[in-house]
């Protein structure tokens, strides 16, 4: 594997290649629409056991669980992209470290808001959590919109972000909840959400990439050492990962962070091998690396295989459907140019973070006016289905007009 990544380094790869991967949007915005359907499908009965994450005592995966491992995988994807794009407009090395590091407390933020949302304390706060979650989103989104770059909107952008800014300081300030003891309490910082996890996985796979970025073989062996992790701690010949806070080890137990490190070897094969003159070696080797992830995967399986655990059997089976499922679409979308087919997952890819809070401002709104017919009716069997396939489809059409308004949070 050396010798295929010796070819050229990340960096040069990606400045050169990186209008030329179009499959990187689309599959964000595929992953953007499942995210969306089994985050709603997970309140509907009566479906097939698979259509739900699997229990944590049972040693098997569906597809739901992989939800999330995409995610992640694309996160590494984009990895190596944003740092050399950062870099070629600023080379400073302590403002790419700032700007990861806003990036990630970013992130941990808009964590915390949704997975404290449940928890706020009507009585001691003045109001209930679907309108605190929900102004806070709203802070948060003034603050993290990309404004326009003429006089005027500079202007606009500059008193936005101060009113988004304090409102949010504020409302994290107001927030009071019960404690398991009946006193009062502040923020539960025992679970970041998904976009906390995301953040530190984030975090884990730029403390080893940038140092090591101009190193063409440096993801792939990053990677093996995160899988060596995952495996050490599932096996529990080490312990020490479960013992410290992600804000000390984002690495965690390596599961999530070899995820994220997989999108950057994947990036790296496509990047380095969409070459001219050989148009079909990316899709080998991106082929070769999801066998060798499913064969790995099937290796590991006596380690357990669940999400809820994070085992690396989990890891792998994820990252080896992430790869085919990338491949897959680099043959269609960028060797054939047959596009048009996903011309409604382009907008969530593109826009990724605005279309992620979508679904919780429309929960957060109902909550604040009271709204309950939504999360009332049609809740089992096939129409639930069909009204989860509608709130996705409208979901995406949101996210789709509100990129073509120019509304694009970025952290």
């Amino acid at each position: 594997m050396n010798s295929t990544f010796a070819t050229a380094s990340t960096r040069e790869a990606v400045q050169t290649t990186a209008h030329r991967v179009l499959s990187i949007d689309i599959f964000r915005g595929l992953t953007m629409a499942a995210m969306i359907f089994v985050n709603a499908l997970a309140g509907v009965r009566g479906l097939p056991w698979w259509t739900y994450h699997a229990p944590a005592q049972v040693d098997v995966m569906t597809y739901v669980d992989m939800v999330f491992p995409f995610f992640l995988f694309a996160v590494g994807m984009s990895l190596p992209l944003s740092i050399a794009q950062r870099l070629k407009r600023n080379s400073s090395m302590p403002a790419l470290w700032l700007h990861v590091a806003v990036r990630v407390l970013g992130l941990v933020v808009l964590g915390l808001i949704l997975a404290n949302v449940e928890k706020a304390d009507r009585a001691r706060m003045g109001m209930s959590g679907s309108l605190w979650a929900l102004l806070g989103l709203i802070c948060a989104a003034l603050y993290l919109n990309v404004y326009g770059k003429s006089k005027r909107a500079q202007t606009y952008s500059r008193i936005f972000r101060i009113l988004g800014l304090v409102g949010l300081v504020v409302l994290l300030a107001i927030f009071r909840r019960t404690t398991e003891t009946g006193e009062t309490g502040w923020l539960d910082f025992s679970y970041p959400e998904i976009l906390g996890l995301i953040g530190f996985s984030y975090l884990a796979a730029a403390i080893l990439y940038i140092p090591t970025r101009r190193w063409a073989w440096a993801p792939a062996g990053w990677f093996v050492l995160l899988v060596s992790l995952c495996a050490l701690s599932t096996a529990r010949v080490i312990t020490f990962p479960e013992n410290l806070p992600l804000y000390l080890w984002p690495f965690n137990n390596g599961a999530m962070a070899c995820i994220v490190m997989a999108g950057v070897v994947t990036s790296s094969i496509f990047l380095t091998a969409a070459q001219p003159l050989s148009p079909y070696r990316g899709v080998s080797m991106g082929a070769g690396f999801g066998l060798i992830m499913l064969v790995a995967g099937r290796a590991l399986a006596p380690l357990g295989i669940s999400k809820i655990r994070a085992t690396p059997t989990w890891s792998l089976y994820s990252i080896a459907a992430a790869v085919f499922l990338f491949t897959l679409l680099y043959w269609i979308c960028d060797m054939h140019q047959w596009q048009s087919w996903a011309l409604m997952f382009r907008p969530a890819g593109a826009n990724t973070l605005t279309t992620y809070l979508l679904p919780d401002i429309w929960e957060f709104s109902c909550g604040a006016l009271g709204f309950t017919w939504w999360t009332t009716h049609l809740n089992a069997g096939w129409p639930g289905v069909a009204k989860t396939i509608a709130f996705t489809l409208l979901m995406l059409a949101a996210a789709g007009v509100l990129t073509k308004a120019k509304v694009r949070l970025r952290l």
